[in-house]
């Protein structure tokens, strides 16, 4: 059944579209919101390694997994460490403390963008040093703000944004913290006008801009998912991911771990 579905779903024209979509709804950003030119995170969210290949063969280099288990399962894979040597994995799930180390053993890890509390960013911050012995290279890790005040969310409130990008700037030598990120209240409707909770994010961006004397561009903004990716990229987003325009939708899974 499984093969079915997925015989049915052209990935490499799906991301292709998308792709095209980011482009068009960057030409509508307002000069105004100097952020960085958005790219994009495909989400395989409960999808096998052999549609992660397929979607790399197609030229994304980008991936952003929810669940500890799933992105050490798929990173870990033969498949993934042989046809995808140049992959960049997005860790994008709530994180505990006990799973760390977990993550940071993943080929390819590039960012942790749900980074929610000082104790979670010393307890990375001190696990990648360990991981990183030689090299030394900074963990990218991006603020999770919880925008939309709803407590099934994690983040830090709008207003300690900046207090916890501070925290990992001074207080984290292991890691490089580079913006913000939320995943907001699902919206259907936008002739009402912009989201709040992109216009929240963009304000925890403009906040650390201005305290930290940043270059705009140099924050990101990670927010907007398949159902308003483009609006996101409107008001400022420059990270988006994006799961089901790209793999269809999400198969079933008995349990999340």
């Amino acid at each position: 059944m499984y093969r079915r579905i997925m015989s049915e779903v052209d990935i490499k024209q799906n991301l292709k579209l998308v792709v095209e979509r980011i482009e068009e709804a960057f030409k509508k950003r307002p000069p105004a919101l100097q952020t960085e030119k958005p790219f994009l995170v495909a989400v395989a969210k409960t999808k096998p390694a052999d549609v992660i290949a397929e979607a790399y063969a197609a030229g994304q280099k980008h991936f952003g997994e929810n669940y500890v288990q799933e992105l050490s399962e798929k990173g870990l894979s033969v498949q993934i460490l042989d046809k995808c040597k140049e992959i960049k994995w997005h860790f994008i799930g709530h994180l505990q403390s006990n799973k760390v180390n977990k993550v940071l053993a993943v080929p390819g890890l590039y960012m942790i963008e749900t980074v929610d509390s000082e104790n979670l960013a010393t307890v990375i911050n001190k696990a990648w040093e360990k991981v990183q012995k030689e090299d030394k290279e900074r963990l990218r890790v991006l603020v999770q703000v919880n925008t939309s005040g709803e407590e099934a969310k994690s983040g830090v409130q709008p207003k300690d944004a900046a207090s916890l990008y501070k925290f990992i700037k001074e207080k984290c030598p292991n890691l490089s913290v580079e913006g913000v990120m939320t995943i907001g209240k699902y919206v259907e409707d936008y002739t009402g006008g912009p989201n709040e909770d992109f216009i929240a994010l963009m304000q925890c961006h403009e906040n650390i801009v201005k305290e930290f004397n940043l270059n705009p561009r140099d924050v990101h903004v990670s927010m907007g998912m398949s159902h308003d990716f483009e609006d996101a990229v409107i008001a400022g987003a420059s990270i988006v991911r994006v799961g089901t325009s790209i793999f269809g939708a999400r198969t079933p899974k008995p349990q999340a771990k």
